[in-house]
């Protein structure tokens, strides 16, 4: 311990937490948890797909800061990630009110930001209906988060299983599209399968980035979507699990929003 100390720089900073940033949070057992860039990553894929953006001082912003703090400091590696922010983790909800929007923001339970923004009274005529598809994650949308939450992974034949199952659900079509992401999934999954560097690999963030422009049709992600991406990606994994923040993982997120914003419309 003391040759550790010794080596230890005097002026290191200590590593930023959720409770130093999230005073809300102070207490939780979150609280102590070191933020990490794949946590900011994460959230702000779920601000993506909720909001359609990136809230400006939202927690995304606020978790990227101190992620780039802690991972400058050395505290920290880019692909690290906390359990609490993993699978139902991130939670980002909205509630409109007359004149007014609320956007909640939620990890492991834990609300670490809530906002109110001003929102223009809609006309009778442009009113969804309750169970309409507006503010719907779509398949594709689940896809283009992914290549922010894992988009430097190097694509593998479980990924490419996923995107072709999720591919096939958002289109209707039994068959993979040409050109399309699936299509462009399996082809680096073949190439990066004889590849020896990673370096020299195809990344998810090159083939998932723009995927909704590669779709011919898409729609909201369901439960029954979720599990038939996940079951593609764990029977062409060899340990038959799936990437904690991969392509199912990003589906079922998708589908869990989505159901979640469908009973709150209920409500």
């Amino acid at each position: 311990m003391s040759q550790e100390q010794s080596r230890r720089p005097e002026d290191q900073k200590e590593p930023v937490k959720y409770g130093d940033v999230f005073p809300g949070v102070q207490g939780a057992e979150l609280a102590e948890k070191v933020v990490t860039p794949k946590d900011a990553a994460i959230m702000q894929a779920a601000e993506n797909a909720v909001l359609g953006h990136t809230l400006k001082g939202g927690a995304a912003s606020i978790m990227q800061s101190a992620a780039t703090e802690n991972e400058k400091a050395g505290v920290v590696g880019s692909s690290d990630v906390n359990a609490d922010v993993v699978g139902d983790g991130v939670s980002v909800k909205e509630a409109d009110l007359p004149g007014r929007r609320i956007i909640s923001e939620s990890i492991g339970g834990q609300v670490v930001g809530q906002y109110s923004q001003r929102a223009p009274l809609a006309a009778p005529n442009t009113i969804q209906p309750v169970g309409g598809s507006a503010g719907q994650i779509t398949i594709g949308e689940a896809l283009e988060a992914t290549a922010m939450t894992a988009g430097q992974k190097p694509v593998e034949y479980s990924d490419a299983a996923a995107i072709q199952a999720a591919e096939v659900r958002a289109t209707g079509r039994t068959n993979i599209v040409p050109g399309g992401v699936a299509a462009a999934a399996q082809s680096a999954a073949t190439l990066n399968a004889r590849a020896t560097k990673d370096e020299e690999k195809t990344k998810l963030a090159n083939i998932l980035a723009d995927a909704t422009s590669k779709l011919p049709a898409d729609k909201p992600a369901t439960r029954r979507d979720a599990e038939g991406v996940t079951g593609a990606e764990m029977r062409n994994d060899p340990f038959l699990t799936t990437h904690p923040t991969g392509v199912a993982a990003s589906v079922a997120a998708a589908a869990r929003l989505n159901e979640n914003n469908s009973n709150e419309g209920l409500k």
